[in-house]
């Protein structure tokens, strides 16, 4: 008896596994039948067990095919757990990127409305540097950690949430209004990385690519920025390094761009 608990964990996360099941999530969900046969298991305990994750918010039921799916709870801990494999995750990318790749200062940054925040910098070891901004925010629509993480954005949403930036100030190339910042937004999603060259202030060329959660959002940006004159020549290549870097941290978060529909982008959807 004293192992009942275990097992009936045991059975309840996989009833989780296979509801989080390629075929399942292609499903909308599987009914108490489907993850009985799949499972092996009597359909009674199966149901019993459903209701249970249903009242804890791990699975929810379909009103109308009365298939279950994942649930809220699942994603919202999920969520958390990315939050902290992100910066887990994120440090020694951004040190080899420093170190190995690039050597030149790199931005780990996220999305706070308008603006950008960035959580975590490496830095090299030269006398001329750009500013470091950890802890710090700037504007979204001149920055290339802006671009990348904006990058999914279409021009009405850019409307809505810069609808209090100043446009045309920082640097001589800024974009000048959202309609100019959506022309660079489709180059950037084109090439899979943002390239910067004075937007922000003068003399300064940054490269930025995103960094996507498991359920294919963007959740944070990664950023290479250096004085023109240091960085400049090279900045193509450094927006290349910098997207094989992003896609790196991204399926560390588990995100698989062979499945661009995910299980959370279905739940939203439902």
């Amino acid at each position: 008896m004293a192992d009942e608990p275990a097992s009936s964990l045991r059975r309840a996360l996989d009833l989780l596994d296979a509801l989080a099941s390629d075929d399942a999530v292609a499903q909308g969900g599987w009914g108490v039948s489907r993850l009985a046969a799949q499972q092996g298991r009597d359909k009674s305990q199966v149901s019993r067990t459903l209701r249970v994750l249903a009242d804890a918010g791990f699975v929810e039921r379909d009103a109308g095919s009365m298939a279950y799916r994942i649930g809220w709870h699942v994603f919202a801990l999920a969520a958390r757990a990315a939050d902290q494999r992100l910066l887990a995750a994120g440090a020694p990318i951004l040190r080899r990127l420093v170190e190995k790749d690039l050597g030149e200062r790199i931005h780990l940054s996220v999305l706070q409305g308008p603006e950008v925040l960035t959580i975590l910098t490496e830095t090299p070891p030269h006398a001329v540097q750009t500013v470091a901004w950890a802890g710090r925010l700037v504007p979204a629509h001149n920055t290339s950690s802006g671009r990348a993480l904006l990058i999914d954005h279409d021009r009405d949403e850019l409307e809505r949430l810069l609808a209090g930036a100043v446009f045309g100030v920082g640097g001589p190339n800024a974009p000048a209004d959202v309609n100019a910042l959506f022309e660079r937004i489709l180059v950037a999603r084109r090439q899979g990385f943002a390239i910067i060259d004075e937007e922000f202030e003068p003399g300064l060329v940054a490269a930025a690519a995103p960094v996507r959660g498991f359920r294919g959002e963007v959740v944070a940006a990664l950023n290479v920025s250096a004085p023109k004159f240091r960085l400049g020549a090279r900045l193509p290549l450094a927006g290349q390094a910098i997207k094989a870097a992003a896609d790196e941290l991204s399926r560390e978060l588990g995100y698989d761009a062979r499945r661009p529909t995910s299980l959370v982008a279905r739940a939203r959807a439902g």
